[in-house]
């Protein structure tokens, strides 16, 4: 019998063939064959939907970019301050570009509150938006080592224009703080090597709120110093600390988010502001929101359940899915004696040394004996770490969730998201004429020194030219740039840096 067929036979006579084995080997490579195609065919619609999916992320990105907030201010743009002091901001030694005007609000501009949380639009608590006794903090500090060469420790970001809107990331700071507090409630902290440039950059601020710290102690030390002298000015004085080199879009969304943290802060409660993240970023710490407070004045307020330091990837997506975790931007908002008595019970010896300080600033004399002694010796510790996260755990620190749009300008991966530019095409920092591309998608130029960047086929790369120091990353690797300031430093090229 050969293999070609088997012939049976049927109980009615019939005969049939079975399928050979070569037949049955046919139908399997048949089997697998179109099963490759079909799992090929798969792949290319899963890598079809990722490019999808990419392009709409970066249109989403765009939209949001230009997007007007309901009632507040397009994009990045902030009101200038209602004064006859008004100047344009000084040009960046490392930036080439023309200012634009400035449009000059008027001081009886009705306030229109924005959303919050889950809550319909609150009223203001006031009839303008000057809130009584609320003094704003400014901590400047810090000398923005990953957008180097850009910024440079004796030129840092918050000095710069990184928006080429006409104002720095300072002046946009106090812009947008100013109508809460006015500039006799105004304070900025900073170091001896800016004090000269901020005074050029914000010629309202008075003389007495300048406050220099003779060196970096991070951020307890600088809001805790504040702090302590405006407690000896005002006892009742209520500050809100803000970073002078974040960016923030939606002003009205902000502003009634502050005034509902001064409302809860006058119970006695460090407040947060929490940030509706908008992606699983592992670059921001995070607050997690316990029950609410139930406050009439404060309806968004609720209690801090905890706070988390920068997760990885995996633990920042699962956070994104409960909705109960904000970002962390490092707002505060509360009593100044409140913040001295959270001090003295965690951090007592720091507490010591601050109001020794503040007893005597008033005199400029004795002031630089006692910050000769005290200062060098006080501990270096983040506020968040010194009392919130203490404090947090014996509920005690609260936070308003926020609806506005945020971002710290930690990297020139950021800082690309906030420029314009054509679809797929680099983002450019400068002069567009200074800069030519060939099939090249994404990344960011600044075309600082001046001379013509060519580009051809590369993508998503970070080229900062300037006179001195030509820069060349990848977007992806771009909060690894203090890592070659450090070895640029080691190398003896400090006075690049």
């Amino acid at each position: 019998m050969s293999l070609g067929g088997i012939l049976t036979s049927q109980p009615a006579g019939q005969v049939t063939s079975q399928p050979s084995v070569e037949g049955m080997f046919q139908q399997i490579l048949q089997a697998v064959q179109k099963s490759h195609i079909e799992i090929a065919d798969l792949r290319q619609e899963c890598a079809e939907l990722r490019l999808a999916n990419a392009s709409l992320e970066r249109q989403i990105r765009d939209g949001l970019q230009y997007g007007f907030s309901r009632g507040g201010t397009p994009g990045f743009m902030t009101p200038a301050p209602p004064s006859p002091q008004l100047r344009a901001a000084k040009l960046s030694p490392f930036l080439s570009h023309s200012i634009p005007s400035l449009a000059v609000t008027s001081p009886d501009t009705p306030y229109r509150p924005s959303p919050l949380g889950d809550n319909a639009p609150i009223a203001y608590p006031f009839g303008h938006r000057d809130i009584p006794g609320f003094y704003v903090v400014i901590p400047a500090g810090g000398a923005g080592t990953r957008l180097w060469p850009l910024s440079r420790e004796g030129y840092p970001k918050f000095l710069l224009d990184l928006t080429l809107k006409g104002r720095s990331l300072i002046q946009a700071t106090w812009d947008r703080l100013l109508p809460l507090s006015s500039a006799s409630r105004t304070t900025i902290v900073a170091g001896p090597a800016h004090i000269n440039t901020i005074r050029e950059q914000l010629p309202e601020l008075l003389h007495n709120n300048l406050i220099c710290e003779p060196g970096p102690k991070d951020s307890m030390a600088a809001i805790g110093l504040a702090a302590a002298i405006l407690a000896k000015r005002d006892p009742d004085a209520v500050i809100g600390s803000f970073a002078a080199d974040h960016m923030i879009s939606g002003d009205d969304a902000f502003l009634s988010a502050v005034a509902e943290a001064v409302e809860v802060a006058r119970k006695d409660y460090l407040v947060t502001i929490g940030i509706a993240p908008s992606h699983p970023s592992t670059g921001f710490g995070y607050v997690r929101l316990g029950e609410s407070l139930g406050m009439k004045e404060a309806p968004n307020a609720r209690l801090v359940s905890s706070f988390k330091e920068k997760p990885d990837a995996r633990t920042a997506a699962s956070y994104i899915k409960t909705g109960i975790y904000r970002w962390n931007a490092g707002m505060f908002v509360t009593k100044a004696t409140f913040l001295m008595e959270l001090l003295k019970e965690y951090k007592p010896d720091l507490h010591d040394g601050l109001q020794s300080i503040a007893a005597v600033w008033e005199d400029e004399v004795a002031r630089q004996a006692v910050l000769s002694e005290i200062w060098p010796s006080l501990e270096k510790i983040p506020i968040d770490n010194a009392v919130a996260e203490p404090a947090a755990a014996e509920g005690r620190v609260a936070v308003v969730p926020a609806t506005f749009g945020w971002d710290d300008v930690g990297d020139f991966s950021s800082l690309a998201d906030l420029l314009p530019a054509e679809a797929n095409q680099p983002r450019i920092l400068g002069d567009n004429n200074l800069v030519v591309t060939e099939q090249v998608a994404g990344g960011i130029v600044v075309p600082g020194s001046g001379r013509l960047i060519t580009c051809l086929g590369v993508d998503d790369l970070v080229i900062v030219d300037m006179p001195d120091t030509l820069l060349v990353t990848t977007r992806a690797r771009s909060q690894e740039v203090k890592r070659l300031v450090k070895k640029a430093r080691d190398a003896g090229w400090k006075h690049l840096l």
